[in-house]
């Protein structure tokens, strides 16, 4: 029930004063996505908002927020329990929104939720109350993305104390936003009238009320405690005369006033009873020792001291904010061994009840560590399922010292750098685990010790990693191919999961020396191959077939490729498998067999079975939109373009670098030139800000692609000549020939410049080497589209005029074999082998063009 109480309705307060323009304001808010009442605490929000939920005429979900909500898991899981008390099959499709890791794919999270939301016949209403504790991004960005595509009968009402953390000016313009401030919540006249005079049973002139209403501004709050106080004054007039200064000072000011009047016993139980955020009379009793909390409960209500209940049986409770908050300092500054015994007996209570998450927080908050482990010792493997931000958040509250004695907690604290991106960090806290595990071999049996320097010795090679200092990474996995050959258990968690992946989506795309990443995915691949049953030897199958295919050694790529994609172990760990497909399609791109390379994207997406396979799709439709463009197929990349949901004024992370990438392609192709510029300087800043040269490398590549579709293409050659430099020393080749034949044009165009002018910048021979490759590699389809280029009807023009390959190279001012290249792709489109056939197919062709 403790927990449940956060999705009931408060019940309505007694003797409430009825306020019909609030009301219809609220009521507006069915014609609106967003209702927000926005205005401090005080000011009756969660009470306006009750009364009118329970006589709206739609269903009602509400959610009483608190801080241990300001997490992504945690969150969600109130908004799923709260829908679910009405409607108790809902959202089963969206279950994973409940992990820390779909934090990071926001859209396809919340767009599962949307689904199950459109399924919900009639108007629905979402209550999130006390919204001004979250302050996780992740969660305000899930909002404001489901704010922007929320279906038409389902309507979100927020109350905060703050404005919103993200933007609500699109609703505004929209007319989609509903918003209650303070000046709507404040009581007017006419309504503190009928406040003191009927609620409060004062009877006071309208000259008192109106400075009281000067004093207060009409603060709901402010003229509730100030009825409390002058029910209990001699002298009303005196009373009324010393309300001054801000609601801060009132409150305080009040609240001591209310306090100091009452009873010993009744500020012993206030006090005692402050550290709970929800509270009924057994468990009052455990925490004061007074047997009588439940009828001092109910006399604390009748009093009207701020103290609201949760159920229509009143028989739990909370106080108000204010109260709360006022009593809760004062224990804490004034009452210290009570603060702490308070929260030691609440946590007994809740253990007691096997309510386990409360015990642990409240030993938390009184800083019994040992208890709380003992406690999370035991629910770990349970939480680690279902709850891990719980369990994350609960080892970060806690001091290191306090679990050294429980390996297993350091293992998870560790894992928790790696997956922050904390490396260094990481790198340290795993050398202090790896000396105490160490000193740890005497004492418990060898399997276990075994495990133990396994696991820590495999975060350590991913650390090292992660910082590019493979040798260091060879020594650990060694270490752990001798204490776990079987792989470290950590291996296989999340394996069903897409997402909780850093990087790019590139393989390559944390690697700066590609020579030294050859060698040492060998090593792994010797290592593990021969193992059966071995999934994570697929990261080192998946970086070296890249590799491969980047070298443009495509037989190579194609045997590693082949040797992955056989082996039924690679399947359990979905991102490996993906990636291994989106490679296995650019060898067959890079080979001529196009619709072979679409056709396996498809059967990929449909391969396996993850709870991130919007994500996963969206990545797939991506690849296959690229693809479309190299094989001239550009009405079906626009049409993808167009049902994505991506666009040019979007913000981008890392999780969707790849998709943008291609959502710039598109743009450009498409001849908007200035919208995919915008969105590749967002590409760029992240990129630099990650500060990874492949990605450095592949958008200057992009960027004078773009540029070459501007109206002044010869800009392009300026990014392509530094792409060239930094590519040369690691031999980039794929990366410039998959860009078909104006790569090439530019390639040429380059080559020819530097031998007029002698610029010595340009690495020529580099450049000689990429043009060699175009010749000798097949010649698919994806170098060219099916009808001729500009270039190649230039070409062909002078073909058929009769200058030979060197006169048609000055003629264009480009190199021969540039000319070379574009004279086998004419031959291919018109289904030639030499220059008679093609003048005599010349005519025919240009009808058909």
């Amino acid at each position: 029930m403790i927990r449940s109480t956060k999705y009931l309705i408060p019940p309505a307060r007694r003797s409430l004063v009825t306020r019909p323009q609030l009301t219809r304001k609220l009521e507006e808010g069915m014609e609106t996505k967003l209702t927000l009442l926005s205005a401090q605490a005080g000011y009756g929000k969660t009470t306006a908002l009750s009364e009118w939920a329970r006589q709206c005429r739609a269903s009602v979900a509400w959610v009483s927020l608190d801080k241990y909500d300001n997490d992504w898991g945690a969150f969600w899981s109130c908004v799923l329990a709260s829908i679910r008390e009405r409607l108790p099959l809902f959202g089963k499709s969206v279950e994973f929104l409940l992990e820390q890791e779909s934090a990071a794919s926001i859209d396809f999270a919340v767009s599962a939720f949307l689904n199950e939301l459109s399924s919900i016949s009639g108007d629905y209403v979402l209550i999130l109350d006390d919204y001004h504790v979250i302050e996780n991004a992740y969660v305000n960005e899930s909002i404001r993305y489901m704010l922007e595509h929320l279906p038409p009968h389902f309507h979100l009402y927020i109350a905060s104390r703050t404005d919103l953390s993200f933007p609500t000016t699109r609703l505004l313009a929209k007319g989609e936003i509903n918003v209650i401030r303070i000046e709507d919540m404040r009581f007017d006249l006419e309504e503190g009238v009928a406040f003191f005079r009927e609620t409060a049973n004062l009877s006071l002139s309208i000259r008192q009320i109106s400075t009281l209403f000067e004093q207060t501004e009409g603060w709901v709050s402010g003229l509730q405690l100030a009825a409390i106080t002058l029910k209990r004054s001699g002298n009303i007039a005196d009373t009324i005369r010393q309300f001054s200064g801000r609601q801060r000072q009132i409150s305080d000011y009040l609240l001591e006033e209310v306090f100091r009047h009452l009873s010993e016993s009744l500020q012993q139980f206030l006090l005692a009873t402050s550290v709970l955020s929800r509270m009924n009379g057994e468990l009052c009793a455990a925490v004061t020792g007074q047997a009588d909390s439940q009828v001092l409960l109910e006399q604390l209500e009748q009093l009207n001291l701020f103290i609201i209940a949760l159920d229509e049986q009143r028989d739990w409770f909370r106080y108000h904010h204010l109260l709360s908050e006022f009593l809760q300092q004062l224990c804490a500054r004034d009452y210290p061994e009570l603060w702490r015994l308070s929260h030691h007996r609440a946590a007994a209570w809740h253990e007691n009840e096997r309510l386990y998450e409360e015990a642990v927080e409240h030993y938390i908050r009184t800083e019994q560590a040992e208890d709380a482990i003992r406690i999370i010792d035991r629910i770990m493997p349970e939480l680690l399922q279902s709850r891990s931000h719980v369990v994350r958040r609960w080892i970060n509250a806690l001091p290191e010292s306090s679990f050294e004695h429980k390996p297993m907690f350091q293992l998870y604290r560790i894992s928790q750098f790696l997956m922050d991106r904390d490396w260094k960090q990481g790198l340290h806290k795993a050398e202090q685990a790896e000396r105490r595990f160490e000193a740890m071999k005497a004492s418990i049996p060898e399997p276990e010790w075994k495990q133990l320097m396994g696991n820590i010795y495999y975060l350590h090679a991913l650390f090292f990693r992660m910082q590019q200092n493979m040798p260091r990474a060879l020594h650990y996995f060694e270490l752990l191919e001798h204490y776990l050959p079987e792989g470290s258990s950590l291996q296989k968690a999340s394996t069903k999961r897409y997402l909780g992946h850093e990087g790019f989506g590139d393989p390559l795309s944390l690697t700066v020396d590609l020579h030294e990443m050859e060698q040492f995915q060998l090593k792994l691949i010797t290592m593990w191959g021969k193992k059966p049953n071995y999934p994570f030897v697929g990261y080192a199958y998946l970086s070296y077939s890249s590799l491969m295919h980047e070298w443009n050694r495509l037989d190579e790529a194609e045997s590693y490729i082949g040797l992955a994609l056989s082996r039924k172990d690679l399947r359990a760990n979905v991102w490996t498998w993906i990636h291994l497909g989106l490679v296995s399609s650019r060898h067959k791109q890079a080979l001529g067999r196009e619709e072979e390379a679409i056709e396996w994207l498809t059967q990929l997406g449909s391969s396996v079975d993850s709870p991130d396979q919007p994500v996963i799709w969206k990545r797939i439709k991506a690849e296959q939109a690229w693809l479309y463009l190299l094989q001239g197929q550009r009405q079906k990349a626009y049409d993808w373009l167009e049902q994505s949901g991506l666009s040019h004024s979007d913000e981008v992370s890392a999780r969707y670098f790849e998709e943008y990438v291609v959502v710039v392609r598109v743009l450009a192709e498409n001849g908007r030139i200035e919208d995919a510029l915008q969105l590749f300087e967002k590409l760029e800043r992240l990129a630099d800000k990650e500060n990874r040269l492949r990605e450095r490398i592949r958008l200057k590549i992009l960027h004078s692609m773009v540029l070459r579709k501007s109206e002044e293409p010869q800009a392009a050659l300026a990014p392509l000549a530094i792409a060239l430099r930094l590519s040369e020393p690691m031999g980039y080749i794929r990366s410039y020939l998959d860009e078909g034949p104006q790569m090439v044009e530019m390639l040429g165009e380059l080559l020819n410049q530097q031998q007029k002018t002698a610029l010595t910048l340009l690495p020529s021979n580099y450049i000689r080497l990429l043009l060699e490759a175009v010749s000798s590699n097949p010649s698919p389809r994806s170098l060219s589209n099916e009808a001729l280029t500009e270039k190649e009807e230039k070409v062909f023009e002078l073909l058929t005029e009769g200058f030979i390959y060197k006169e048609i190279a000055d003629q264009l001012n480009v190199t021969q074999d540039t000319v070379k290249f574009h004279l086998k792709n004419i031959y291919r489109k018109l289904r030639v082998n030499n220059r008679g056939e093609a003048i005599m197919r010349a005519k025919e062709y240009r009808k058909r063009v």
